[in-house]
């Protein structure tokens, strides 16, 4: 790891340069600078800004005004990525790239139709630029402090802008773009915007926990020399394929599940699919449960976690039954015997709702708190 510490150098690069080499990959990544400078970093977001903002931008250019402060990560040998500045810097470059025009004097143009000495306005215009360099950890904490321009980074953007390398460009390819193969595999059951990394940052996270480590950055430091980001892309597989598995009729419920944790969790646990199957389709059909996406851990734990019934929001006994059983038990606690106060009493089934009971008048007793606390099944 990089020991060197934090520097940050003022620079002032004027556009021309900067559009020298300018190439558009597509998915491979923006560049310019004579190759130096990486706009779009390969699977990295895509141009968010519209013609109308990219016009604005062109015209705060034209006009000598001042565009806010970019800042450029140095990642190698005269080597750069941009941090923050991206679609400042690209509608530039797509202006020069004569992918849009402009109003000047009231006629649009496009850049080779300006007037001589606004091209040469646009062409000499300085970007003030920040070139940050210095210890993974220390970019990453001043990377938070400056998040403040324009369309904020996520966290998992700015960890990509410190941890870069082949393991990260692979990463991206996988997770990063809308139509990439992570979005097309998990999408009926993981939210999460690919372009904004949020996708990569819950595989991340999956991976982190599964492996037993404190936080994505040490995963991501300790593969960002890796030559590809096949241990992670295979882990996120198996965890969409075991949800296939063992749930194989798909509810739009499933959507949004921390799927990942409890890949962790319970992948090891022996489940028979069709007896999953045909429970799913009970516990949506039963009018006690009121949380529908809290059937799948329920089932998966049921058999360990004597408060498994939690995850379901099952419905409660309405105060009119707990009254009409408090005064048929006279106030006594059938499991004590002891009189209580309505108020040092709780509803419960006579018959657990996990043997078949359900929430209806005939089914409730009326429990002290104590003895209410003291029962094994809780549901």
């Amino acid at each position: 790891m990089n020991t060197k510490r934090m520097t940050i150098t003022p620079k002032l690069v004027k556009i021309k340069d900067v559009f020298e080499g300018y190439v558009d990959k597509g998915d491979d990544g923006v560049f310019a600078y004579g190759g130096k400078l990486a706009i779009r970093p390969p699977y990295q977001r895509e141009f968010v800004y519209n013609d109308e903002q990219s016009a604005a931008v062109i015209h705060t250019v034209l006009r000598g005004f001042p565009l806010n402060v970019m800042y450029w990560v140095k990642v190698g040998e005269d080597q750069y990525e941009v941090l923050d500045g991206q679609q400042r810097t690209l509608s530039v470059m797509k202006f020069l790239d004569h992918k849009f025009e402009v109003k000047i004097d009231g006629r649009s143009c496009y850049w080779d139709s300006l007037p001589d000495d606004k091209y040469e306005d646009l062409m000499n215009y300085e970007f003030m630029v920040y070139i940050c360099e210095g210890s993974e950890s220390e970019k990453l904490e001043w990377f938070r402090v400056v998040n403040i321009a324009g369309e904020k980074l996520t966290e998992q953007e700015l960890r990509n802008s410190v941890y870069t390398g082949e393991w990260l460009s692979d990463a991206k390819r996988h997770f990063s773009k809308r139509n990439c193969a992570a979005k097309g595999l998990s999408d009926r059951y993981i939210k999460g915007d690919p372009n904004r990394q949020e996708l990569l940052e819950k595989a991340l996270k999956g991976i982190c926990e599964y492996q037993g480590l404190k936080d994505i950055t040490e995963y991501m430091a300790a593969h960002k020399s890796d030559a590809d980001a096949d241990e992670l892309w295979q882990y996120f597989q198996d965890v969409i394929h075991w949800v296939e598995k063992i749930f194989p009729k798909y509810y739009a419920d499933m959507k949004g599940l921390d799927w990942c944790h409890l890949y962790n969790v319970y992948h090891t646990n022996a489940y028979n699919s069709s007896v999953m199957a045909a429970e799913v389709k009970r516990l949506h059909e039963d009018e006690d449960v009121q949380k529908y996406n809290g059937i799948y851990e329920f089932l998966l734990c049921r058999d360990k976690d004597p408060f498994a019934g939690r995850l379901l929001n099952l419905r409660a006994f309405e105060k009119r039954d707990k009254l009409a059983a408090y005064s048929k038990q006279n106030g006594i606690c059938p499991i004590c015997g002891q009189h209580f106060e309505y108020e040092e009493m709780e509803g419960d089934h006579i018959k657990p709702w996990s043997k078949g009971g359900h929430t209806t008048p005939d089914n409730c007793q009326m429990l002290c708190k104590d003895c209410n606390a003291k029962k094994t099944n809780k549901y």
